[in-house]
């Protein structure tokens, strides 16, 4: 099943796991918003820097800590995704709380551990 998916602070360091994430999420065939903070490239996934309210948003996946996220509460509940996930590093019991207060299912998680065992 397609999981359109935003992943938060994509970054196109090869080594940065969210850039795994992308590459990994495309490969198992989501559509997939990279949004990061420098305009480049992820294969052939273009990371947007201008952060659009996108609709149809399954899934967020956070690569930002909980400091850099408050800037972006507004925006990652306005996308009104199903679910976030909060890969290692990035957990945020008040933005959690929020999600909780708008019905969105949040997750303490790795994407790519969830996307390689099936379980995305």
């Amino acid at each position: 099943m397609n999981k359109k998916t935003v992943v938060l602070g994509a970054s196109p360091k090869v080594d940065r796991y969210s850039n795994k994430a992308v590459r990994m999420l495309r490969s198992n065939q989501h559509a997939v918003i990279a949004l990061g903070f420098e305009e480049a490239f992820i294969g052939d996934t273009q990371i947007e820097t201008d952060w659009k309210l996108h609709k149809d948003v399954d899934t967020v996946t956070l690569y930002l800590n909980p400091q850099r996220q408050q800037a972006y509460y507004d925006y990652i509940l306005s996308l009104n995704p199903k679910r976030i996930i909060f890969n290692p590093g990035t957990e945020n019991i008040e933005l959690a709380s929020l999600a909780h207060q708008k019905n969105i299912t949040t997750l303490e998680a790795c994407t790519l551990v969830l996307l390689s065992t099936g379980q995305y």
